[in-house]
């Protein structure tokens, strides 16, 4: 049976790297009113974040049950998607250089 603390963990990381990044309506606007929006320090928390969930799993391999062991791996490829996409502002500066 999954532990409830370690689900836990592993769901705040993935939220707070994709609040980071944009990606949660409740936790964006008050990423926003820490300060935590800013592309290059939004795009740091959302790293330190994969670091981090990517180190519990290195630590915790072989010892996580299919479910844990699925949502750690989950979590992680979903915020190393994120991190890889082109951010919004980039998108932006891209059509007014066209223009």
């Amino acid at each position: 049976m999954s532990n409830p603390e370690f689900v836990g963990l592993v769901n705040s990381l993935q939220a707070t790297a994709e609040a980071a990044l944009g990606d949660l309506n409740a936790a964006t606007a008050s990423a926003a009113r820490d300060g935590l929006l800013e592309e290059r320090r939004a795009r740091q928390t959302a790293e330190r974040s994969l670091k981090l969930l990517t180190m519990l799993a290195e630590k915790t391999r072989g010892n996580l049950d299919f479910t844990e062991a699925d949502l750690l791996t989950d979590a992680i490829a979903s915020v190393r998607e994120r991190l890889a996409a082109p951010s919004p502002s980039a998108d932006t500066s891209d059509t007014t250089d066209a223009n």
